[in-house]
């Protein structure tokens, strides 16, 4: 299973509380016409008004006593419709969901600010949320920020296809696939997925894409008022942000896209980058353990700690003490709860103790970790982000890989990288039996762009700097600027990266290209 990649600073899943429908949705199903196939040049569509309402009452109350949350913020709700096949500009609609974040103490205000958090198939508009609480204030003075779910996620027509039962055995499968009958078991797990979204959306599952998303987001440019499209994309946002680049370069006022997904790699390089990212990033985890003051709760070799539990719920997998809680980890609950934790530093300690609590028998933690990254709610249902994060990676690429390939890509990797290597191999089967249209993701150097701000993290598990560094050479106006720290994503954690993007943001000064902040 592919994880998403995406931003766990935002504000957690918090519009699934709100009690908002969104009226003339299209749905897919099997009788819908087939998309048809995304022209190379973009046709120009007339953009659709946005709708606003005030859901300030609505969101208040959910992100209470959360940082931030005191600052003066006025949220709206809002929808647009966008085609569905730009081959089509007349033809069906799809309705996209936003959220507008304005701060009341604007002054001098330069446009819209939109965001996106990852994925794919993390919510925009949770972004905009999370994000009014934590940008900097020179920032927020300038600009509205506005999030959108991209069509596909969310509250934006979601694709519902994969089952929560199936998820639970996805997240639950074994991770290290090693063996012929457990990658045989991988393999089924995979193409019950496809076949089940097959099932439910036909020759439509391919029109959730990234290229149509770019051009949706062209769309609420032209709706939101802006004569060019300032934006701030993190993990798979920098994906869609330079996209968007290179098919409306003229249109870039700015953009920042933070821990750069690498334009350049295969599949294959790809899911080798992320095994030896995951790796090198619990490595990073064990050493902060093993230094601090009061002692390692894993003791001297984290490392071997892990190999242990894992062994350990192999045999017997542990129950959790939440009250009505039915599922106990195995080694793929673990594996998951660890990979989640990564992404950010400040989920180190909880992750230290929920690894020792469930070597005591306890997985309780665990679960709330693996929970956070997969969208699974406490009614046992899930959010939308797996299916949406399936369909738009398989729909992004014509790569397939096939069993064969991947089994001795296992086998290689399994050695070379022995806490996630396997589990990366096998991912690769995944879109080899998925049934859609392909949208390939087109070569990027957007020429002809305003400057755009490429920001690595040295320590970055899930998207290593080397993929920043290829992306900042590849658009002919990219400027890298380095963070030397750990975790997921760099803006705003740091006082220097902050400077940096808060001046090209707001007065368009790109700093020096190359430019390496301290962690």
């Amino acid at each position: 299973m592919r994880l998403p990649r995406g931003l766990p600073a935002v504000a957690s899943s918090v519009l699934l509380a709100l009690p908002l429908a969104l009226a003339g949705c299209t749905s897919f199903g099997d009788s819908a016409e087939k998309p048809a196939a995304t022209s190379a040049t973009p046709t120009e569509v007339e953009a659709a008004p946005i709708e606003w309402s005030d859901c300030d009452a609505q969101i208040q109350p959910l992100i209470e006593g959360q940082p931030g949350s005191d600052r003066d913020i006025l949220f709206e709700c809002g929808s647009t419709d966008v085609p569905i096949s730009y081959d089509e500009p007349g033809g069906a609609t799809l309705p996209l969901f936003l959220v507008r974040a304005k701060f009341a103490g604007q002054t001098e205000r330069i446009g819209s600010l939109v965001v996106n958090p990852g994925g794919p198939g993390g919510s925009g508009a949770d972004a905009a949320i999370g994000l009014a609480l934590t940008l900097p204030e020179d920032v927020l003075r300038r600009f509205d920020v506005v999030g959108f779910d991209p069509r596909g996620v969310g509250l934006s027509t979601p694709v519902e296809c994969i089952p929560a039962e199936l998820k639970d055995r996805l997240v639950a499968a074994e991770p290290r696939p090693t063996t012929a009958e457990q990658l045989d078991t991988v393999f089924g797990l995979a193409r019950e997925a496809a076949d089940d979204c097959g099932k439910e959306y036909g020759d439509a599952l391919g029109t959730f894409n990234t290229v149509d998303t770019a051009r949706d987001m062209e769309q609420l440019r032209k709706s939101l008022g802006d004569e060019k499209l300032t934006y701030l994309g993190y993990s798979y946002g920098t994906t869609l942000g330079s996209t968007y680049a290179e098919i409306f370069p003229d249109r870039v006022r700015a953009m920042v896209l933070d821990a750069a997904v690498d334009p350049d790699s295969s599949a294959v390089e790809d899911a080798e980058a992320s095994a030896a990212g995951f790796e090198a990033g619990f490595n990073a985890f064990a050493d902060n353990c093993k230094g601090l003051i009061a002692g390692c709760p894993l003791g001297e070799d984290p490392r071997r700690f892990l190999e242990d539990l894992l062994g350990q719920a192999a045999g017997a997998p542990i129950p959790s003490s939440v009250e009505g809680e039915t599922r106990q980890a195995t080694p793929g609950v673990v594996l998951t709860a660890v990979q989640a934790a990564l992404y950010d530093t400040a989920s180190w300690p909880q992750l230290a103790q929920g690894l020792r609590a469930a070597k005591d028998g306890d997985s309780k933690a665990l679960f709330s970790l693996a929970d956070e990254l997969t969208g699974r709610l406490e009614d046992k249902s899930y959010s939308n982000l797996l299916d949406a994060n399936l369909a738009i990676n398989c729909a992004d690429t014509d790569e397939e890989v096939d069993e064969g390939q991947v089994r001795e890509l296992v086998a290689q990797w399994s050695q070379k990288y022995p806490l996630f290597g396997a589990g990366s191999a096998a991912g690769l089967f995944t879109c080899s039996v998925w049934d859609a249209d392909r949208t390939p993701l087109p070569e990027r150097d957007a020429a002809g762009s305003a400057p755009i701000l490429v920001v690595g993290n040295q320590g970055d598990p899930v998207t290593p700097l080397p993929g920043a560094v290829d992306m900042a050479e590849d658009l002919q106006a990219g400027v890298l600027l380095t963070w030397q720290g750990q975790g997921h994503t760099a803006y705003p954690k740091t006082e220097c990266i902050t400077a940096a993007v808060n001046a090209y943001l707001i007065d368009l000064v790109a700093p020096q290209d190359g430019l390496t902040c301290p962690a």
